[in-house]
């Protein structure tokens, strides 16, 4: 029988190719899909059918998601860090000169002049109100370095500024990849202090939602210039207007728009086009479709926001996927119930993230329902699938 992929948005069919069509079927209107690919439609109300196995993002944010109900039913969620890394690094580029030269609010002013005679006399003459600053020899703060945050540390390296970054759950992967001109803080709180410019790359969680507010834009330079290419709520939008009035922030860029936002001076309103590139939506659904394509199919996880990485090569006649609780003796009591059964197992990996946990295990015989069976009245045990 074929395993049925449900799009809940347009998915490229660069990505979509993934699924071989003899193995798969991938449409908008199926029933009870295995797995689903989702961009930017909620999922919260959806009611999850009993063979729905993995839910794929094609992009890093899964706010649309209802990741507690889904481990709770041992649904493995997928994102896509850094697919889309590139083309936001850009828009953070020209975000960073979009705070600098009031390049919008001279387009908006010549915009004005249809009509008006020698428009070029007129432009020269205007145009002294639009002065601005260049981005050489000026500090960057960028608090987040992952996929994104990096990139645009590194691009601002290159443009000739000062980079200081902060991330206190950095990985060594994204630390490698750091230029060696870019300076650790030790806190944000140096990074408020010291930076001209600063950009936020984190997630939007309880201890990052309106990080940047009256306390922390008070510890920051007169005049200094924010970028929020992440998400709204990293920033109180009333605090950042009070600071805007005042002079404290001389400038807002934000991908982000909101009723608070829209129409206020000094802040510029992206309509959320930070992954808004063809390469990004290719790169994205590539990413997605392969990584639950082999989780489908090998059980293997790779980038789940909600599951612990764990992928093994296959191996012999069959093998069982668990997911599971994190607590003492599981590993032993699957060992057990498979042994019981006189199977031999070949091989075996398992990992953890916090009170989950997840076993691939490979054996050497075909297992029958006894088995699965027994498995399943492991304690802690959430899923038996039998691949």
């Amino acid at each position: 029988m074929k395993k049925q992929i449900k799009m809940m948005n347009k998915i490229a069919a660069c990505g979509t190719d993934a699924f071989a069509r003899n193995a798969y079927d991938v449409d908008t209107d199926l029933e009870n899909p295995d797995g689903i690919l989702v961009r930017s439609a909620s999922l919260h109300e959806m009611e999850m059918n009993e063979n729905l196995r993995a839910i794929a993002r094609a992009g890093a944010g899964v706010n649309n998601i209802p990741l507690d109900r889904c481990t709770e039913n041992g649904v493995v969620v997928f994102n896509t860090p850094g697919a889309n890394a590139n083309g936001v690094k850009e828009l953070a580029i020209a975000a960073l000169i979009l705070a600098s030269r009031n390049v919008v609010g001279g387009i908006e002013w010549v915009n004005t002049l249809a009509g008006t005679e020698d428009i070029a006399k007129a432009v020269e003459k205007g145009k002294s109100a639009y002065v601005g600053h260049e981005l050489t020899g000026k500090t960057l703060g960028v608090i987040g370095l992952g996929a994104i945050g990096g990139l645009v540390a590194n691009a601002a390296d290159a443009l000739g500024m000062s980079v200081i970054g902060c991330d206190p759950f950095i990985t060594v992967k994204a630390a490698w990849a750091l230029s060696v001109a870019v300076k650790k803080a030790a806190s944000y709180e140096e990074i408020y202090q010291q930076a001209d410019y600063i950009t936020l790359h984190v997630p939007a969680t309880a201890e990052t939602k309106g990080m940047i507010c009256k306390k922390t834009i008070d510890m920051m330079k007169d005049g200094v210039k924010i970028i929020n290419l992440a998400r709204a709520d990293l920033v109180n939008a009333e605090d950042i207007k009070a600071a805007l009035a005042s002079g404290k922030v001389s400038a807002y860029i934000t991908d982000f728009p909101t009723e608070a936002t829209v129409g206020v001076p000094g802040i510029v309103n992206i309509p959320h086009l930070g992954a808004s590139t063809y390469e990004s939506e290719d790169h994205c659904a590539v990413m997605a479709c392969r990584q639950l394509a082999d989780f489908l199919e090998n059980g293997n996880i790779v980038n789940s926001v909600n599951f612990p990485a764990v992928s093994m090569p296959r191996g012999g006649v069959q093998r069982l996927c668990l997911a599971h609780k994190n607590i003492p003796n599981v590993i032993a009591s699957i060992s057990a119930a498979i042994s019981a059964e006189g199977i031999n197992i070949e091989n075996l990996a398992n990992g953890s993230r916090g009170e989950i946990a997840y076993t691939i295990v490979d054996v050497g015989t075909t297992v029958g329902a006894h088995t699965v069976e027994a498995l399943n009245k492991v304690e802690g045990m959430i899923r038996v699938t039998v691949l």
